[in-house]
């Protein structure tokens, strides 16, 4: 199994537009980050999690031919304004498959009703598949089990996702003790760790530090980074010796 960063970043991204933050005017390559989202493949199967508003560009950074589907975490904009950006997939594959909450579809039908409409449908739309995700039901793609973790966004439910022995959880502030028993005997775990000082819906570096220390995966790495958690070399070098700071482009086998 692969996992490919194809963002990194906060809703804002970084460099966040017209600022003078140093981290935002830094020229390493590791501190631009794209909003967040990874892309996970093994044998012939290709998944995103998370269509953000910068899908088109990450399809393309990272040549990505086709998907099987997309799994989101959240409604929220920075993990959903590329919905639009299927349309190429869906003209040579089809209906794309969709894996989400009841309540992100609801949402979907509200702001890219012209994808979902059933009569009177523009010809130019994509078309998609819905599969609910529902906790505690764990559901199969392409000969992998798929486990949706419960967790909170401050008071927004959202799903982090475990493929066998990885997981990829993204803006989680807190999290039920039944749901972290989900994650035990992981060998790689990605999570969020938005800033140094503590934040509202978003685990802090410090939170998301002792959740790893909680967890005890084999390796963690860090995302839905924003440039207040500073230069990339420079956290790298104070991270435990397991735990890294994810970028974008960067792959890894699992």
């Amino acid at each position: 199994m692969q996992v490919t960063f194809l963002g990194t970043g906060t809703s804002q991204g970084i460099p966040i537009i017209g600022s003078n933050h140093p981290v935002c005017l830094s020229d390493d390559f590791r501190d631009k980050r794209l909003r967040v989202s990874i892309l996970i493949s093994w044998d012939d199967a290709v998944y995103v999690i998370d269509c953000g508003p910068d899908f088109r560009q990450q399809m393309l950074r990272a040549n990505c031919n086709k998907i099987d589907g997309i799994l989101f975490t959240h409604e929220h904009a920075d993990h959903t304004a590329g919905l639009d950006d299927i349309r190429p997939f869906y003209f040579r594959q089809g209906d794309i498959p969709m894996y989400a909450h009841k309540r992100v579809f609801g949402e979907f039908k509200k702001r890219f009703d012209y994808i979902f409409r059933t009569e009177n449908k523009y010809p130019g739309a994509p078309g998609v598949i819905q599969y609910e995700v529902k906790n505690n039901e764990p559901f199969q793609l392409q000969g992998v089990t798929v486990m949706p973790i419960n967790a909170w966004h401050y008071k927004l439910q959202v799903f982090g996702y475990r493929f066998d022995n990885f997981a990829y959880l993204t803006d989680v502030k807190t999290m039920e003790a039944e749901e972290r028993d989900k994650l035990k005997g992981l060998k790689v775990l990605v999570v969020n760790a938005l800033r140094i000082e503590e934040h509202i819906s978003h685990f802090s570096l410090e939170e998301a530090l002792e959740f790893i220390a909680e967890i005890q995966p084999e390796k963690a790495y860090l995302t839905h980074i924003s440039h207040l958690l500073g230069f990339h070399a420079e956290v790298s070098e104070k991270l435990p010796e397991n735990v890294f700071l994810a970028y974008d482009t960067l792959t890894i086998t699992i």
